[in-house]
């Protein structure tokens, strides 16, 4: 039996890991992947500043000098995401709501790899980029984007809170 490449199981572990621990810690997904979206409009836009405002504290941290505009811009990306993760542990219950889960999860897990591996050390996006795998992915990015994005919206839509109707049931109104 052939070993598997390191490239592609390091893409295969990218896209599932998160996957399994939004699904373990019962992380809303669909909460998830707003902020990575978040996390993309950060590295667009603030990533330069955010170098910048760096490199004024680089003489007082001691790493700050050594961090990269790719690392500034991961760090950027996956902050609101894991900040997100933080506080919605335990947030989806039941176990339709879990399966309901299941799909936006993924959708993380693929959105995640397309926006992070461009941000890895070049040797490392470089192998998984040249991958199989990876080529198949991109070729599907924009049907990862748009259907990950509508299924959220429409996950989000079916956790909108009850009516006053459907709280009150049993109780009369005079």
């Amino acid at each position: 039996m052939r070993a598997m490449d390191p490239a592609l199981l390091t893409l295969i572990a990218i896209i599932v890991i998160p996957v399994l621990v939004i699904l373990w810690l019962r992380i809303n997904a669909t909460l998830l992947f707003l902020s990575l979206c978040l996390g993309a409009v950060l590295t667009t836009y603030v990533a330069d500043d955010a170098g910048w405002l760096m490199s004024l504290f680089a003489d007082d941290v001691p790493q700050a000098g050594s961090l990269t505009e790719a690392s500034i811009k991961l760090i950027l990306l996956l902050f609101p995401v894991v900040l997100t993760g933080v506080f919605m542990v335990r947030t989806v219950h039941g176990h339709g709501r879990l399966a309901l889960n299941v799909l936006p999860a993924l959708g993380v897990g693929l959105l995640g790899a397309l926006l992070a591996v461009p941000f890895l050390p070049p040797g490392t996006a470089g192998t998984i980029t040249s991958s199989s795998l990876w080529s198949e992915i991109a070729k599907l990015q924009d049907f990862i984007v748009g259907m990950s994005a509508l299924l959220c919206l429409f996950v989000l839509w079916l956790q909108r809170p009850k009516t006053g109707h459907e709280h009150k049931k049993g109780k009369h109104h005079h």
